[in-house]
């Protein structure tokens, strides 16, 4: 399955940049002829996907950021995709400027943040004691809520949401803070159904991806304005 509304992830198929998973899914096709990944054809939202992973119902997802409950639901295989880190999203005319998750959970207080339904930021945000929402299904509606007043600030990861501000409906409207909060990875997950050498053929793809340069080089085509 592919994530909906996260467009750094998959974006339309014929586009000059249909994500970054989805070109992570059709390199690894051409390295091993034999890998075929059906199904990116069909969008859902990430808890449903993770439910489908955990039930046997999809094999493998791309891309995924590592937690210790996800793994224990999950096989990851040990090559990152692509780096991202957290940002603040807010309206064109804020004037707040936390420069650390201290600071946020400070401002949190009378502000609570928005972070997207079934987002481990929410964790992050938790752990770090930050009054936060999950009340918004994608990052897109959870920046339509904050351009709309129904928000101060949305939490989220700078290449999903630097994508979605490119849009006309946030133009002038939204900026991103200068802050990066935390560092993270995304990588390939497997269903623990799947054989076990399918799962190799697949890590074998990947090293290979890893050994060349071309896994940096997507992560600088997907961060150019």
């Amino acid at each position: 399955m592919a994530q909906s509304g996260a467009p750094i992830k998959f974006a339309a198929p014929a586009s000059a940049r249909p994500g970054m998973c989805r070109e992570v899914a059709l390199r690894m096709e051409l390295i091993d002829p034999g890998l075929k990944f059906t199904g990116l054809a069909t969008e859902a939202p990430l808890r449903r996907i993770e439910l489908s992973l955990e039930r046997g119902e999809i094999d493998v997802f791309f891309c995924l950021l590592d937690t210790p409950e996800r793994r224990q639901r999950f096989d990851y295989l040990p090559v990152p995709i692509y780096r991202v880190q957290h940002v603040l999203a807010v309206r064109v005319d804020e004037t707040r400027n936390p420069l650390s998750l201290r600071e946020l959970a400070d401002l949190s207080r009378s502000a609570p943040v928005l972070v997207t339904q079934g987002s481990v930021l929410a964790r992050t945000l938790a752990k770090a004691g930050v009054i936060h929402l999950e009340a918004a299904p994608t990052d897109q509606a959870a920046l339509r809520m904050l351009a709309a007043g129904r928000a101060d600030a949305v939490y989220g990861q700078d290449l999903n949401l630097q994508v979605l501000l490119k849009m006309p409906e946030f133009a002038g409207k939204i900026r991103l803070l200068e802050t990066r909060f935390v560092d993270e990875q995304h990588y390939v997950v497997v269903g623990r159904h799947v054989p076990r050498a399918a799962v190799e053929r697949i890590a074998a793809a990947l090293a290979q991806i890893e050994r060349s340069a071309w896994l940096r080089e997507l992560q600088a085509k997907y961060q150019q304005p």
